[in-house]
């Protein structure tokens, strides 16, 4: 009996073969040039090769070269991108991106994996997924979403094997890992409330899917202890280190009472203390300050730093671990990782 094939089948071949007739045309080569390029065959330049690809991608054509290597044990390395927003230039230097790229080179390594690090401008996250397109990586470890949730979503529909650190979010196409940020700023609200604290500030962009959740976890804790929730005290600042500075300064400008401050990064809590002080405050007698990740420099900070700890090491795993699932063609469930409060000197 002869075997047939699914009409389903037979539409997706046809229109497979009618982009790469549209690429072969666009690029001025035959269409088994483009196979061979699209296969990474060395038989192809590399000018051509790059043409090719940037064509395929550009006509949303989808071809898992990353799996396709992998299987053939030809390529072993992992892509890690960290946007910056092209306003802030927020520097690799920063003690979270440290710490987690540490987190993830260990993971990769203890697999035999190697890891290629770029940048991309946060306002064009689709050119993340370049080192895929090219086939110089299997796949895509993200970390952090910005306020570009579709770009992410429209990655995951052309199936570039992607995951990102960050907030789960309402019709989400791609994976995310990140931390429960909503009952991070939960518990770090009411650790403050705990300590008797009746008017306390938010520092960070809560535009930022993961700041907004911490921040949504504080308002959480406020109204669950009778505590009304004054937006006066809700300061937008960015991740760099003089974002606590600027906080402090609007907060004094403002004239809002507060006596104590949460704020969206550890580095921008460091800042608002050194700002408190110069202002006159004490910490944490007149203040007290809660920051968030738990960094390394955040358990030698003066006074130490009360801080909501980021699961780094797990989470280096756990984005490892789901981007293989994606490159070995499964699908890949979106994980949340428990935070905990870490109680130091600057809230008690």
């Amino acid at each position: 009996m002869p075997k047939t094939t699914p009409p389903d089948a037979d539409n997706s071949a046809q229109q497979r073969r009618l982009q790469m007739a549209d690429i072969a045309r666009l690029a001025g080569v035959s269409t088994s040039t483009v196979s061979r390029a699209l296969a990474g065959s060395k038989l192809v330049s590399e000018e051509t090769r790059v043409r090719i690809m940037e064509l395929a991608r550009s006509l949303k054509y989808t071809i898992n070269i990353g799996a396709q290597n992998l299987r053939m044990k030809q390529n072993r390395t992992v892509g890690v991108v960290i946007p910056y927003d092209s306003a802030t230039r927020q520097h690799l230097s920063d003690p979270f991106f440290l710490s987690m790229l540490g987190s993830l080179a260990d993971a990769l390594t203890e697999l035999g994996f190697d890891m290629l690090v770029s940048r991309v401008d946060a306002e064009e996250l689709d050119a993340a997924a370049a080192p895929f397109d090219t086939g110089r990586v299997i796949g895509i470890i993200l970390i952090g979403q910005w306020r570009h949730h579709e770009q992410l979503n429209q990655l995951a529909a052309r199936h570039v094997p992607i995951v990102v650190w960050g907030a789960q979010l309402p019709q989400q196409l791609y994976c995310t890992v990140g931390g429960d940020n909503v009952t991070g700023g939960e518990l770090a609200a009411a650790h403050l409330i705990a300590q008797g604290r009746k008017h306390i500030a938010f520092f960070g962009d809560i535009n930022l899917p993961e700041v907004g959740q911490r921040y949504e976890g504080q308002c959480r804790a406020l109204r669950k202890a009778g505590m009304k929730v004054d937006p006066a005290l809700q300061v937008s600042v960015s991740f760099l280190p003089e974002g606590g500075r600027e906080a402090v300064q609007e907060l004094l400008r403002r004239g809002v009472p507060f006596d104590a401050v949460f704020a969206g990064s550890d580095l921008m809590a460091m800042t608002s203390i050194n700002t408190l002080r110069q202002h006159g405050y004490e910490v944490p007698r007149q203040v007290a300050v809660v920051g968030y990740d738990d960094i390394e420099l955040a358990g030698y900070f003066h006074p130490p730093l009360t801080t909501v700890q980021q699961p780094i090491r797990e989470a280096g795993r756990a984005l490892v671990s789901q981007l293989l699932e994606l490159v070995d063609g499964r699908p890949a469930a979106s994980l949340q990782i428990p935070t905990q409060l870490i109680v130091r000197n600057s809230s008690v």
